[in-house]
């Protein structure tokens, strides 16, 4: 008999709100399943333990990216599996595995869908499944992040990331399983789990979750032009393409920075950092995913 907990972000909502999702739940025979919410998503790990202690062997996550990556570098390594209800703004790991922003769809994936080992990437200590930047896209995500992401939603994401086109660039030595890879001045470092990382974006077209490695990007431009180029490039999936952009594939990766950079793990901005430690660590995590999920096939 499977022990079911829900562990929801109280401050993200859907459909019919949490409601629907207890309504679900009773009908999929799910009448009294351990219940956490929290205000933040940073309030999460303490429970996911607490659920661990109780017993839970399903964790059902209700919340976006930040929510479901807090509680996946709590949970990574233990035998509990994560079911996500996708009730972000971005969303993204959802996306990518093809979970819906349906409660009905969710639930059920999450109760009958199928188990898969995915890979989690761990940045100077602590796991996440989408992404991990620094640069640019860490600068988009700080400011976008509180009253204007609730307001704008993904828009606010733009907003932001057009008031930075004209950030000064950082040096950036990058070593890729030992070595030296990139030398030089860098607007954006990003390091992929899976390859859908800007609002349904294919940045790393051959990234997959569960194939023992992390992709790397590294975005050379400087000013509105440069970018526009190499934005132009990469939404049409061809990055590798752009002479603003070189990618590469890693098990580690090790970076230093010439002066102090804003970070950012799957859509949550994080300090500035001078140095960064990126290890992969494979089928660290199990989560519920569709049957027919494209990504995993």
């Amino acid at each position: 008999m499977t022990s079911v907990a829900v562990l929801a972000h109280a401050g993200k909502t859907f459909g019919g709100g949490l409601t629907e999702l207890r309504q679900v739940l009773a009908r999929e025979g799910v009448d009294d399943p351990l219940w956490f919410e929290v205000p933040k998503s940073r309030k999460a790990p303490k429970r996911a333990r607490a659920a661990i202690k109780a017993g839970a062997d399903l964790v059902i996550v209700w919340g976006g990216d930040g929510m479901v990556q807090q509680c996946i570098d709590t949970l990574a390594g233990s035998d509990v599996t994560i079911g996500i209800v996708p009730a972000g703004t971005a969303n993204l790991l959802a996306g990518n595995l093809g979970i819906p922003q349906d409660i009905e769809e969710a639930v059920r994936i999450a109760l009958n869908g199928r188990r898969h080992e995915l890979d989690v990437g761990q940045f100077n200590g602590e796991r996440f499944a989408v992404m991990a930047g620094a640069g640019w896209d860490a600068l988009m995500i700080e400011e976008a992040d509180g009253t204007l992401k609730d307001r704008l939603g993904r828009v606010a994401y733009v907003w932001t990331g057009a008031r930075h086109l004209n950030e000064t660039r950082f040096r950036a030595v990058i070593k890729i399983d030992g070595k030296r890879w990139f030398k030089g001045k860098a607007s954006c470092v990003l390091v992929g789990n899976v390859g859908k990382v800007f609002g349904g974006i294919e940045v790393f077209d051959a990234a997959r979750p569960d194939d023992g490695r992390l992709d790397l990007g590294v975005i050379t431009a400087k000013g509105p032009l440069q970018w526009t180029r190499a934005m132009a490039r990469i939404g049409f999936g061809k990055a590798s393409g752009s002479p603003f952009v070189s990618t590469t594939t890693a098990r580690k990766i090790r970076m230093t920075f010439d002066r102090k950079v804003r970070t950012e793990l799957d859509g949550g901005d994080r300090d500035k950092v001078k140095k960064v430690r990126i290890d992969v660590q494979p089928g660290a995590v199990t989560v519920c995913v569709p049957d027919d999920s494209e990504v995993l096939a």
